[in-house]
């Protein structure tokens, strides 16, 4: 299904950002109020009240920033999903979309855009999600298909797949090296609750050690490149 032609008549669709990025929160804005079917009705940067100012703005659509600060952009995408299960939701992201675009899917968005993509691409994402499409790449498709081809002939999905969205984040930077501390610290969470984290994954990744951890994250990280 491809977008509506462009009617200067139609009244413009309403933008909700969440972006902690000062500069990417400005250049979207300009973007999107530059264009003719398109226009920016508020925004935050954090998830601290965010649903609320969604329920206000009455946007037509939602760009959700993967990582704001501490938080998991992935859990508000699953928050919004829950209380406005028809409002379409664009995640918008630095890492690569083979780590999250499917995680993003799941927990209710209906597209994913890198933030190293041209802008003209982010506000066709959002064209297309407000049309009713899902939007990611070509490539992230074609990763998409094959997967669930393997899975119809009998194939196994990954490991990394039974991970929650917090482990998943956890996982992610022990793959770039963090330890512990770091991780605790970045995610506003306290040690103990990161040590939990890492005993869930190497039970779901069936991982003895944490030196077995460290080394499988490193690998999956080497693989993605």
């Amino acid at each position: 299904m491809n977008p509506p032609p462009i009617d200067s008549t139609t009244p413009k669709a309403r933008v909700f950002l969440v972006e902690d990025h000062p500069l990417v929160r400005e250049g979207l804005t300009l973007l999107i109020d530059h264009s003719p079917d398109l226009t920016v009705c508020g925004g935050t940067d954090s998830v601290h009240g965010a649903l609320e100012l969604i329920n206000d703005a009455k946007p037509d659509v939602v760009v959700v920033d993967i990582v704001l600060g501490s938080d998991n952009g992935l859990e508000l995408v699953r928050a919004i999903r829950q209380h406005h299960r028809k409002l379409p939701i664009l995640v918008l992201s630095m890492h690569d979309e083979g780590s999250y675009a499917e995680k993003a899917l799941r927990v209710g968005a209906k597209g994913y855009v890198m933030k190293n993509e041209a802008l003209d691409m982010v506000r066709t994402a959002i064209r297309r999600v407000l049309a009713g499409d899902i939007f990611v790449t070509d490539k992230m498709v074609s990763h998409l298909l094959k997967k669930v081809v393997n899975v119809h002939h009998g194939g196994k999905t990954s490991p990394i797949d039974l991970l929650t969205e917090r482990e998943f984040e956890v996982f992610r930077m022990i793959a770039h090296g963090a330890g512990p501390s770091e991780i605790a610290q970045t995610l506003n969470l306290s040690v103990r609750t990161i040590d939990s984290h890492r005993d869930h994954i190497k039970e779901k990744l069936s991982l003895k050690s944490g030196a077995e951890l460290k080394g499988f994250a490193t690998q999956w990280r080497t693989d993605k490149r």
